[in-house]
C-alpha cells in the first residue's frame, strides 16, 4: 500500500507494559489449541491455562522499530476507516462515531471483559474500542502465512466493520437473538455477523482505492489470503484434520474471501444483507 505522508488517527491509548499473566502461546498456537478443546468439549481457556503462562513484567514498555513501524501503519489506517466511514455514513444520512484504537501489550482489560493478546485483535461494542496487540502482524505473517501490508488493513478495517455493524444497530440485534438460540444456531448468527463485517473491510478497501489510489499490484491477494488462512474449515483441519460446520463461528475460507471480495469489487452498502438469504447459500 502506498500511505507516504498520510495522516495518523489520534483515536489511539496506548496500554503497554502493564504486566501480569498471558498465555505462553503464540496467537497460531492458541487458535489450534483452542479448536482441539472445543472439539473435544474442553474449556479452552483451562487448557490453555495447563499448558503454562509466562509472566509479562515490563513495566517501562520500549518498543521495537518494528512495532513503531507498526503502530504508525495502524494508525493510518486507522485515519482512513475514519474518513471513508464519515462520507459512507453521510450518503446514508447518518453521523460516524469513531473507534478509538487500543494497543497494548500481553493482557488487557476491556468494556467487554478482561482478555490476552492470544484472542487476536477484536472490538468491544461497550466502549467502542478496538483492541490490538501489535505482535499479532508477526503472528499473522510467520505463523499464520498472511504477511503483507494489506493483509494487516484488512485486520484493522474487519474489527472497524464491527464498529459500523454496533452504529447500525446490527451488532446488538444479532447478540440479542444469539441469547436465545441453542449454540448450533448462535454459531450461524456469529458466522453472518463476520461475513458481513468483511464484506465492510471490502466497503473500505474499495473507497480507500477509489479516493486515494493506495492500492498496489498484490495488495488484494495479500487480504484474499489472510481471508483464506483464518477461515473455519481452514483452521479445523490445521488443528485436527477434519472440519465441524456446526462449530464454525466465522465461516468458511471460501465464504470469507466471498464476502469479502464482494465488498472490495462495489463498495456498495446495499451488497452487505448476510442475514436475509439461505445460510447455506452464504
Amino acid at each position: 500500500m502506498k500511505l507516504d505522508g498520510r495522516r495518523e488517527s489520534t483515536n489511539v491509548e496506548y496500554r503497554r507494559g502493564k504486566g501480569g499473566k498471558v498465555a505462553g502461546l503464540g496467537i497460531g498456537g492458541v487458535i489450534v489449541v483452542g479448536l482441539i478443546a472445543l472439539l473435544l468439549g474442553r474449556n479452552p481457556g483451562e487448557v490453555i491455562q495447563q499448558l503454562g503462562t509466562q509472566d509479562v513484567t515490563t513495566q517501562n514498555y520500549i518498543s521495537s522499530e518494528r512495532e513503531e513501524e507498526y503502530k504508525t501503519f495502524a494508525l493510518q489506517i486507522l485515519a482512513s476507516t475514519e474518513e471513508v466511514w464519515a462520507d459512507v455514513f453521510e450518503q446514508m444520512g447518518k453521523t460516524y462515531v469513531e473507534p478509538k484504537l487500543v494497543i497494548y501489550n500481553g493482557n488487557v482489560s476491556s468494556g467487554c471483559g478482561n482478555a490476552s493478546s492470544s484472542v487476536g485483535p477484536f472490538y468491544c461494542s461497550a466502549d467502542q474500542c478496538i483492541y490490538i496487540d501489535l505482535a499479532f502482524f508477526d503472528e499473522l505473517d510467520k505463523q499464520m502465512g498472511a504477511g503483507g501490508d494489506f493483509a494487516r488493513a484488512y485486520v484493522i478495517a474487519h474489527e472497524c466493520g464491527h464498529h459500523v455493524q454496533h452504529l447500525l444497530g446490527t451488532l446488538d440485534q444479532a447478540h440479542a437473538q444469539m441469547s436465545r438460540l441453542s449454540e448450533a444456531e448462535a454459531n450461524k448468527m456469529s458466522v453472518r455477523l463476520e461475513l458481513q463485517a468483511d464484506y465492510y473491510a471490502g466497503v473500505w478497501g474499495y473507497h480507500e482505492n477509489k479516493t486515494f489510489g493506495s492500492l498496489e499490484e498484490g495488495d488484494i491477494e495479500e487480504a484474499i489470503n489472510a481471508a483464506q488462512k483464518i477461515g473455519d474449515d481452514y483452521l479445523q483441519r490445521q488443528a485436527c484434520g477434519n472440519t465441524f460446520p456446526e462449530k464454525f463461528t466465522h465461516g468458511t475460507s471460501a465464504q470469507r474471501v466471498k464476502w469479502l471480495k464482494k465488498g472490495l469489487a462495489t463498495g456498495d452498502m446495499r451488497g452487505a444483507d448476510t442475514f436475509s438469504q439461505n445460510y447455506n447459500s452464504l
